[in-house]
């Protein structure tokens, strides 16, 4: 716990960022100012503990070895942010922290237990590897790695060999839970930024979507199954729902494609 203490004290040398500030520190990383990542960076390093204590309640591993995989989903994530996202730095790189973090508890659940003193290498050539990440923005070579840590090359490549271990998807972890390491396997499509981007073009739409009349809202809703209907009405179903006739309704379904595609270039040009 005073390693973590004295690591809660050293951040009180970065100070939060407002809005603005993260907007200015985009477009300086747009640029490719890498200074302007390590303050993005540093100034953000309060959420990864924040998540690091949550995530220790439920998960019997060290706050600190969560804390060093979370600032690489730090890392990530200040790396892929852009202003034109139009939200927190810290609320799209939470997903990024907990990812890192999953994929962690993944990576340390093993069914051959390793000797202690090889647990003990691996953990100084991943201390020395997240280092070199935060600070430069990319994994030490190994050369880097020997001379950092006063060991052969060979040596090196030997202890990254002992992390590269058998484990078996149905092995409980080591907490309450009941949870296998099947459960907290990361989902190798998943992408945060992706996933982020596609719910920002669906709330576009939707903003587009409610600039246009009534009727023609709920056709557009209808015939492109905003909702996520099992059945898609036609149009003779939507013309009797709303009192017109089958051709008014393919009319109002162009009408409103027309504008939002107007509106849409409007926006981009």
């Amino acid at each position: 716990m005073e390693l973590l203490q004295d690591y809660l004290h050293s951040l009180n040398a970065y100070k939060l960022l407002d809005a603005d500030e993260e907007i200015a520190l985009s477009k300086r990383i747009e640029n490719g100012d890498k200074k302007a990542v390590q303050l993005l960076v540093q100034s953000n390093l309060r959420l990864v503990v924040s998540v690091a204590k949550k995530f220790s309640a439920s998960h019997k591993f060290s706050i600190m070895d969560l804390i060093q995989e979370g600032n690489m989903g730090l890392m990530a994530a200040a790396n892929k942010y852009h202003y034109s996202f139009k939200t927190r730095f810290s609320t799209y790189a939470y997903t990024w922290i907990l990812q890192y973090m999953l994929r962690f508890v993944y990576g340390k659940t093993s069914v051959i237990a390793l000797p202690h003193r090889k647990e003990e290498l691996i953990r100084r050539v991943n201390t020395v590897q997240s280092m070199y990440v935060q600070q430069y923005g990319r994994e030490a070579t190994l050369f880097e790695l020997a001379e950092n840590l006063g060991m052969e090359q060979e040596k090196v490549a030997e202890i990254l060999a002992y992390s590269y271990t058998v484990s078996s998807l149905d092995i409980e972890c080591n907490d309450e839970s009941g949870s296998t390491v099947g459960d907290l396997l990361p989902d190798s499509t998943y992408n945060p930024e992706e996933m982020y981007l596609e719910e920002e073009k669906r709330q576009e739409i939707r903003k587009m979507l409610n600039m246009l009349p009534e009727k023609e809202q709920a056709v557009i809703y209808s015939r492109f199954n905003f909702d996520g209907e099992l059945h898609v009405p036609t149009l003779r179903e939507l013309s009797d729902s709303l009192g017109v006739s089958a051709e008014t309704i393919r009319q109002m379904e162009l009408r409103a494609v027309r504008r939002m595609r107007k509106t849409v270039k409007e926006v981009t040009a």
